[in-house]
């Protein structure tokens, strides 16, 4: 059984922070809040947990949509080709903030994730807790909603119910609170021109 942690949402504790990142370290898979609804996720460089993330969200084969929860846009580099500069404008218009943005990935990120996929999602929510995870571990975590596309359900929002159903499947659960019903808007920037493909709690007209 995985341990449920309360984490203060404007002020995380650093002890409960550096307890979270050393689950993620040693290829645990947490479930955390965001600026949305609650993640499931895991350091990106441990194939094994993002493996398990996979199985628990019943996901198959190769072409698997799992975006990086970054603390901030200096490593987008990193994770994404070249990325121009009205799209970044625009990305830094919108993060910290419920966004999704698929760019194309750079020659490393299929490699992390095993895919055929040529595209990355970029989120950055504005949560200090994911935030403050992400800067201490040194590098983005995985992440996916705690909501399976093909099921007519809610998302879940109470932590302690969320502990109850994925208790046994991952490492920990983080209580930061409440979470939304609203997923992030996801924003597909690999085009001509950015196209909105999931409208969301962000609202895609205030970017422009």
């Amino acid at each position: 059984m995985s341990e449920l942690v309360r984490i203060h949402p404007e002020n995380p504790q650093k002890k409960k922070i550096h307890h979270v990142v050393e689950v993620l370290k040693a290829g645990g898979v947490i479930i955390y809040p965001t600026d949305t609804v609650y993640g499931l996720g895991c350091d990106i460089f441990n194939t094994k947990a993002i493996e398990q993330i996979k199985r628990i969200r019943g996901i198959k084969g190769k072409s698997v949509n799992l975006s990086f929860i970054c603390h901030d846009l200096s490593s987008l580099s990193e994770y994404a080709r070249h990325v121009d500069t009205p799209i970044f404008k625009m990305m830094k218009k919108g993060l910290p903030g419920p966004f999704t943005f698929i760019l194309e990935s750079s020659s490393k990120t299929p490699k992390i994730l095993k895919t055929n996929k040529k595209t990355v999602g970029i989120r950055v929510p504005n949560n200090l807790i994911p935030r403050m995870i992400v800067q201490e571990l040194g590098n983005p975590i995985v992440t996916t909603s705690l909501h399976d596309q093909d099921e007519i359900k809610d998302y879940p929002t109470d932590p302690e119910a969320i502990y109850e159903e994925y208790g046994k499947v991952v490492d920990l659960v983080i209580d930061g609170g409440p979470g939304q019903i609203i997923p992030s808007t996801v924003i597909d920037c690999t085009g001509s021109e950015p196209l909105v493909v999931r409208e969301g709690l962000g609202k895609a007209s205030e970017l422009t």
